[in-house]
């Protein structure tokens, strides 16, 4: 599944233009629906992340609770300056903190204790997002975002137009088979997969890297 536009261009003109900010955006000035939306994007890699290094799952949930707490206090921080700057990444060094602010909680204070258990835990802690495993627990990965993204978009989007986005991008399906499915013109299905896809883009810009 990719969100790349391919297939003739829409006749973009008859195309109404979104004038919503995107979620980022509108979590920076303090809407309490965007920051809701971004909890239901990322609130499930953000818990996975936890689960991924060993903590059990009351615990994965608290933490994740202190992590979201601490990105609405600091998403002013966030920036995009430097190549490879993502929201994912920025998020997952605060996860790590918090992750390791956890561990640290429950073993005193391991840095002082040399060679224990708890140094181990905080040692295997990885730099980096976990990527995905065979170990049963999901991660962030581009592709489980999107995925994500695409299915809080659906609300208020007509069934048919969804329908002929859905069939295209996702299934994979030709324009023209799908037209012909929905009672469409192979040229309304293309104005539907754009505007589903300037949608997700507008509303996710910034948090799907």
């Amino acid at each position: 599944m990719s969100l790349r536009d391919s297939g003739p261009s829409p006749d973009r003109k008859n195309i109404p233009d979104s004038t919503s900010t995107s979620l980022l955006g509108r979590a920076r000035a303090g809407e309490g629906e965007a920051w809701r939306r971004i909890v239901e994007l990322y609130g499930p890699p953000v818990y996975d992340w936890c689960r991924h290094c060993d903590l059990k799952a009351e615990d994965a949930a608290d933490v994740a609770q202190e992590v979201f707490a601490a990105v609405a206090k600091s998403i002013e921080a966030f920036r995009r300056d430097r190549p490879g700057d993502s929201f994912r990444g920025w998020l997952w060094t605060i996860t790590r903190n918090k992750i390791r602010d956890h561990v640290r909680s429950r073993t005193g204070k391991p840095e002082a204790q040399g060679g224990t258990a708890a140094q181990q835990r905080l040692a295997q802690i990885p730099e980096q997002p976990p990527e995905p495993s065979t170990s049963g627990v999901s991660t962030a990965s581009s592709s489980s975002l999107q995925q994500r993204a695409i299915e809080l978009v659906r609300a208020g989007v007509e069934e048919r137009t969804w329908q002929a986005f859905w069939q295209v991008v996702v299934e994979g399906k030709e324009a023209s088979a799908v037209a012909q499915d929905l009672g469409m013109s192979v040229q309304a299905v293309y104005d539907a997969k754009y505007r589903i896809r300037q949608r997700i883009r507008q509303q996710f810009d910034g948090l799907l890297e």
